[in-house]
């Protein structure tokens, strides 16, 4: 190999000078990407005659020597580097330490380090950089040592997180938990930054168990430190274990003296997870417990709403219970007055006669004189004009509806408000098949500062331009839009007839699954589970891979767990959920679910 590497070192010193600097980088680049080492070192070590030119291939000549074995010369290189180098430069002191290892020399390669920390562990730049540069090269056991070591010289907190990561890939979590407690007990005021560190760091069941045990042990020790509260509250609510979280909740209340401000705002998040009981909870014990704080009569509301979102995700809903929440709402009205935070009732009322009740004139006379009265604050006035705008739809008045949403833009241009009714208004268009339309609709609520809004219109934006390119017709889109508004309307009946013509006139058509995916949500919804998990199985077994695959699975889990009261086949899916779509959205609260059935206390 030696001769062969002279023959090309010769070839190529007779041919250097007709080749410009940047030739030979290129060609030696080249060489590397193609894993050609032999022809690379031979080309980098004509072009690091020129002492300057060495930085410039430093670090893929240092791997074509480390491929072809050829330590000798990658001592010398790593020493020329050293000596070219500034004097504060410690990075080739740690590529130096290396080439001892690569030669499997631990005892040499550990001197090395040794004395490396020992000339800078009193500098903190230079910590940073070279701790820096072994976590990009995956020395977790040296950069741990020297950042052990150095902060003996600085504050004993110090380098806390980068050591917390290293623990991390070590598989020390008990050191990595301890490393941030430790951290967050002396600097409580940097809890949102230890809350994003650990959310980056903990990825198993078994280390959030861990992290909840140790912070219980903490509590324990010191019942006065509410910051372990404050972690606690935080943990429960990422794993949506939302019981556990009203517990902290209730202890930091107490605590501050907030009136329930902190148990209101779990069971906010709560409902918007559909965790009606401990939402519910959470509501009442606000009730009950801070009947002078302002917070109550919004809680008061919020346990009937609840109840509602409860029974209208309950199917087949049930009219009389729909009957029932009208009049609390009604009777809330006339305990609290129609102050600020009552009035909201009023839109539920409206909302649950026209979509539930089938009483569309009674409701507009609601929304009505909601945005007629002068003391309906402005965004409620916003909220109840789109309230309008979405029954109007339902009875078959579209410019009616594109009116009042095209007021409510006007009035919040800026605003999450009215992104929301520009988002309406593309539906509009949607629904009406005039997709261009609803395209710069879309276009423009890309950009949107809310990110569920901006998801919503990426997500549309994708479903129309998927279904509607250049190579073929709209036909299909067409219709199948015209059978959402359909759905929108609760004509049931109507849409399942044409959901049943669509599949025949365009069959194995791309919108199959999205058809089958709208048959199921009309026969559950219409108290046919059964029926809906036959269509579900359709895109289970066709369209597994495809954006509703997780759905139906999820899906057809909860009608067993809820619907159909089969625990035992709602448990076996979310097994398998869990096993075949593990990047899911609905990945937490499948393993939550899962475990629920199972018996695990959590």
């Amino acid at each position: 190999m030696k001769y062969k590497i002279f023959v090309l070192l010769m070839i190529f010193a007779f041919s250097f000078n007709s080749f410009s600097q940047t030739d030979y980088f290129k060609l030696g680049r080249e060489y590397f990407n193609n894993g050609d080492y032999e022809k690379a070192a031979a080309t980098y070590a004509e072009v690091i005659k020129k002492e300057d030119n060495l930085p410039k291939v430093y670090d893929n000549y240092l791997s074509t020597l480390y491929k072809l074995k050829n330590y000798s010369e990658v001592e010398k290189i790593i020493k020329k580097m050293i000596k070219m180098s500034a004097p504060d430069n410690y990075i080739y002191r740690v590529d130096y330490a290396f080439f001892y290892t690569q030669q499997n020399l631990p005892d040499k390669a550990d001197k090395e380090f040794s004395s490396l920390v020992s000339d800078i562990q009193k500098n903190s730049t230079s910590v940073d950089i070279v701790g820096a540069y072994l976590m990009q090269l995956g020395a977790y056991g040296w950069a741990k040592q020297l950042y052990v070591q150095s902060r003996k010289n600085f504050d004993r907190y110090a380098y806390c997180f980068q050591l917390s990561t290293i623990y991390n890939r070590l598989g020390q979590t008990d050191n990595m938990l301890d490393e941030l407690l430790n951290y967050l007990q002396q600097r409580p005021e940097e809890l949102e930054q230890i809350q994003n560190t650990f959310q980056n760091e903990l990825e198993t069941d078994e280390q959030f168990s861990a992290f909840e045990t140790k912070v219980y042990e903490r509590i324990n020790k010191d019942p006065s430190q509410i910051i372990y509260n404050q972690l606690l509250l935080w943990l429960n609510i990422q794993r949506k274990n939302f019981s556990k979280a009203f517990i902290q909740a209730k202890a930091i209340d107490k605590r501050n003296r907030e009136s329930g401000s902190q148990v209101m705002d779990v069971g906010n998040i709560a409902l918007e997870n559909k965790d009606y009981d401990a939402a519910a909870t959470c509501f009442q014990y606000v009730v009950d417990t801070y009947k002078e704080s302002y917070f109550s009569s919004i809680a008061k509301r919020m346990v009937i709403q609840t109840r509602e979102e409860q029974i209208k995700n309950t199917f087949p809903v049930d009219k009389q219970k729909i009957v029932g929440l009208i009049n609390d709402y009604k009777q809330l009205l006339k305990e609290s007055g129609r102050t600020a935070y009552t009035l909201e009732s009023l839109r539920n009322m409206a909302l649950l006669q026209a979509f539930y009740l089938d009483k569309k004139d009674t409701a507009i006379v609601i929304l009505t004189s909601l945005i007629e009265n002068p003391y309906t604050e402005n965004r409620l006035r916003g909220k109840a004009k789109m309230d309008l705008g979405d029954i109007y739809l339902l009875t078959g008045e579209p410019w009616e509806s594109t009116l009042l949403y095209s007021q409510v833009e006007k009035d919040f241009k800026e605003d999450p408000l009215g992104h929301q009714a520009k988002l309406r208004n593309a539906k509009l268009y949607y629904y009406k098949g005039e997709f261009v339309l609803a395209q710069e609709q879309l276009d423009v609520l890309k950009l949107a500062t809310t990110r569920e809004i901006s998801n919503d219109a990426i997500k549309m934006s994708v479903f129309i331009t998927e279904n509607s390119g250049l190579d073929s017709t709209t036909d299909a889109l067409r219709d199948y839009s015209s059978i959402e508004l359909l759905l929108f309307q609760r004509q049931y009946t109507e849409a399942l007839v044409a959901c049943t013509q669509l599949l025949k006139t365009y069959p194995k058509h791309e919108l199959t699954d999205d058809v089958y995916w709208m048959q199921a949500t009309i026969l559950r919804e219409t108290g046919k589970p059964n029926e809906a998990l036959e269509m579900l199985q359709k895109i289970s077994a066709g369209y597994a891979e495809d954006l509703l695959g997780d759905d139906a699975l999820y899906t057809s889990a909860q009608i067993y767990e809820y619907d159909l009261k089969n625990p035992e086949k709602a448990m076996e899916l979310y097994k398998e959920f869990l096993i075949k779509y593990t990047n899911s959205v609905y990945v937490v609260e499948a393993r939550k679910q899962f475990r629920l059935l199972r018996g695990d206390k959590i």
